[in-house]
């Protein structure tokens, strides 16, 4: 049983791997497979076959149930016709609205839509922005609104080791995104009375929290332990979370959902004991198992059902089952059933890290106790538990979030019982009962722990980053993982940390002496370059900052540097101060500490602020200004730099776009332009000054192919065989215009565009140019569905 469970959930993972979903014709497979099965004996010499046949069976089961899932997933989809469209909509929030840094963002459930024969989907998210509807009121949870929002199907950046958005909405069944291009109407009572009223009560006790822990340093922390609301908590906290690898602890978790329950069930069955009359009729372990599963829906339900936590309480939810049945199980048994339980109610599962994480965490600990009879004491046992799960993580941390924390387990050890023993009770108690003392209390357990935090971080090397790992990398780590977790006694147990080996120290893919390979991010609206060589590494620009508040830098640069395995810049190159090219600066200095910064920013003034009010030399080197002439060589790679002139930054006349610098990358097999955002002066500019060096057969477009820039005649001076257009899909502005994209056309060049076709990777080689993009080396079937 426990191998079949397993081959199920391999199966339905297997599917999230596809780039399209499967014919159902083969699923006759399936009873062909089950007859095989039951016809091959057990025992004698097919009796390996027999187990095989069963296996291949339950992957294929696995397999074809998620894709049928899939199937009715994606049907609910709005028609490509209705994109971009005013559509007057009518129904409930759903869930907490969370502020922005621009107006608020919110679920919804649609009931109906005006429009006839619009196929609108029954969940969307939209954004209600202030500088649109500046007189709108702030949205409310369980509020029932008539609206008129602008919708588009799921999209996502695609890029190299990056967070997958589409796949995170596709599990939450959130099938199109817009937002509200005039302020909202409250209607009367509409459906999902019970929802609504949860929501609403959800809403209540954040804003009781905020309003008795108002101007504390960790009241974030505080609401997302209460009601999953991790909107408060700032990046640098998530920083020091992550540096120590305590961020599971920080929300609602499966831990905290877990041993909260574990507090409900010790206290039940300890009361039920000391009641005899009540021990006749139920038992104190069965007693004290369903008000731990009822305890645990209740604190499911006040986090708003999210997906994290609902498995969590699938798992309990089985393993209490099993104990009601009085069925006599191993704990692998039951972990195997919650598995299978897990994967039945949410084929997507094998999709969210906290899935793989957290059945790898249990399934540690099952291996790191079997097979012992020593009773040790609880502090060693539980030193134990927290070398075992930090060991049987390394793989799955490493290949997910590119880094493991080597202050874990220290970190863990007495935060776990702290954060989940003290402070989610005292937590919950403020949430239930009107005590502002309460709440202090649980801040004030939670500052100590954060206190402790601190100074792990503060050690040289709190967290170590790794290239990411091929598959044969990670399979041979887990079974290094479980050959270390054996016993002690076992004949050659130290060869499980040989098996580590290829998953630290991959085999990673680098540009050759001369090469140079550009690496154009899928950002959104802007742009992030990353250029290497040999043995460098240079950014140009880093992204946008978003209107969630965080940037491109942390988001998506710093994790696809540490993919290919480069933990510091050998050089930053910020284009100019616009928010789409720097916004993103900051966040990358902080984790990948260039050595130097070329920067028009640095002519200006020290502490000249972006327009979203974040210092653009925060976390940076010292910067200094862009000036033509500049130049330098890696391993036979040449940098220079074309624009703007020194003069110019003595002009006031010249905007920033104009004093965009311009960066071409000259290597023996083909050269790069990257010209930033200047516009027509810019570019007459440098067809007045150094014609001869604007060829190129790679150009980056300037200003995301806008209408200002890209002339005739600068078109005609570089000649490139292939133009690279960064844009944010369905962005604003609609960069990039297409009569400039068929500029490009019409003089021989291929255009290439982030938006639709996700990272680009274009290397200079002696074989030529190479160009890959991301959305075709990692095709998945729910990609722009």
């Amino acid at each position: 049983m426990r191998l079949i469970a397993v081959a199920f959930a391999l199966g339905a993972a297997w599917l999230q791997t596809r780039p399209e979903l499967p014919e159902f014709r083969w699923l006759w497979l399936t009873p062909l497979g089950l007859t095989l099965a039951a016809w091959l004996p057990v025992e004698g010499r097919y009796r390996h076959a027999h187990g095989l046949a069963w296996l291949a069976v339950a992957a294929l089961a696995g397999f074809y149930y998620a894709a049928w899932r899939a199937e009715l997933r994606l049907a609910e989809a709005l028609a490509p016709a209705w994109e971009g469209r005013d559509l007057a909509l009518q129904g409930r929030v759903v869930g907490l609205p969370e502020a922005t840094g621009r107006g608020w963002r919110f679920g919804f459930a649609v009931e109906r839509a005006a429009a006839p024969g619009a196929a609108v989907p029954g969940r969307v998210m939209l954004n209600l922005y202030d500088f649109a509807n500046p007189d709108a009121e702030p949205v409310r949870a369980g509020e029932c609104l008539r609206l008129t929002a602008r919708l588009h199907r799921p999209h996502g950046n695609a890029n190299p080791g990056g967070f997958d958005y589409e796949a995170w909405l596709l599990e939450r069944d959130i099938r199109a995104l817009g937002y509200l291009t005039a302020a909202p109407g409250r209607v009367g009572d509409c459906g999902g009375a019970w929802r609504a009223a949860l929501d609403r009560a959800r809403e209540a006790v954040r804003g009781r929290l905020q309003t008795a822990l108002a101007g504390q340093p960790y009241a974030g922390v505080v609401v997302a332990l209460a009601v999953g609301d991790q909107n408060a908590i700032s990046d640098a906290q998530w920083t020091l979370f992550r540096h120590t690898g305590v961020t599971h602890l920080m929300s609602i978790s499966g831990l905290h959902v877990t041993l909260f329950s574990a507090l409900a069930f010790w206290c039940v069955q300890a009361f039920w004991r000391r009641a005899p009359g009540l021990c006749l009729y139920v038992p104190a372990r069965k007693a004290g198992a369903a008000v731990g599963l009822a305890a645990a829906a209740a604190y499911v339900a006040l986090a708003g059902f999210g997906i994290p936590a609902q498995r969590t309480l699938y798992m309990l939810a089985t393993a209490v089952a099993i104990l009601l049945a009085s069925r006599a199980t191993s704990a692998t048994r039951t972990l195997a059933a919650a598995l299978f339980a897990v994967v039945l109610i949410d084929p997507w599962a094998a999709l969210s890290p906290g899935f793989w994480l957290s059945f790898g965490a249990v399934a540690a600990l099952v291996l790191a106790s079997a097979g012992r009879m020593e009773s040790l004491p609880a502090w060693r046992a539980w030193i134990r538990a927290q070398a075992a799960v930090s060991l049987a993580l390394i793989p799955a941390l490493l290949a997910i979030f590119h880094e493991v924390s080597l202050v874990s387990p220290l970190a863990n050890a007495f935060a776990i019982p702290l954060v989940s023993l003290v402070v989610v009770p005292l937590t919950l108690t403020a949430a239930a009962l009107p005590w502002d003392g309460v709440a202090w209390l649980a801040h004030a357990v939670l500052a100590l722990v954060m206190q402790g935090l601190v100074w792990l971080d503060a050690l040289p090397q709190p967290v170590w980053h790794g290239a990411q790992p091929g598959p044969l990398g990670i399979g041979l780590a887990l079974l290094g993982a479980a050959v270390l977790l054996m016993p002690r006694g076992l004949p050659g147990r130290w060869l499980g940390a040989v098996l580590f080996l290829p998953l630290l120290f991959p085999r990673i893919e680098r540009p050759g002496p001369g090469e140079a390979w550009l690496h154009v991010l899928d950002v959104g609206q802007g742009l992030a370059v990353v250029a290497r060589t040999q043995g460098h590494a240079l950014a140009f620009d880093a992204g946008p900052l978003y209107a969630s508040g965080e940037d491109a830098g942390r988001r998506v640069v710093a994790p696809f540097l540490f993919a290919q395995g480069i933990t510091r810049l050998d050089g930053l190159v910020v284009s100019h101060d616009d928010s789409d090219h720097s916004g993103g600066a900051a966040s990358l200095g902080e984790s990948h500490r260039p050595a130097w910064a070329l920067s028009p920013i640095a002519a200006q003034s020290p502490e000249r602020l972006s327009p979203h009010g974040h210092t653009l030399r925060q976390g940076l080197p010292r910067m200094t200004p862009c000036r033509a002439g500049q130049s330098w060589t890696w391993d036979g790679v040449t940098f220079e730099v074309l624009h703007p002139p020194a003069h110019h930054y003595a002009n006031p006349n010249y905007s920033d776009n104009e004093r965009s610098c311009v960066l071409k990358v000259t290597s023996p097999h083909g050269a790069a332009l990257l010209p930033a955002d200047i516009e027509r002066l810019g570019e007459l500019n440098l067809q007045e000054r150094v014609p001869e060096k604007l060829a190129a057969e790679v150009l980056v477009a300037p200003h995301h192919g806008s209408g200002s820039s890209s002339s005739p005649a600068f078109v005609a001076a570089v000649r490139p065989r292939y133009v690279v257009f960064s844009a944010g899909h369905r962005n604003r502005y609609g960069h990039p215009k297409g009569e400039v994209v068929q500029r490009y056309r019409e003089a021989g060049a291929q255009p290439l565009r982030t938006d639709r076709e996700g990272a680009l990777e274009i290397r200079f080689t002696q074989q030529g140019i190479e160009v890959e993009k991301a959305r075709e080396v990692r095709q998945r079937y729910w990609q722009g569905r």
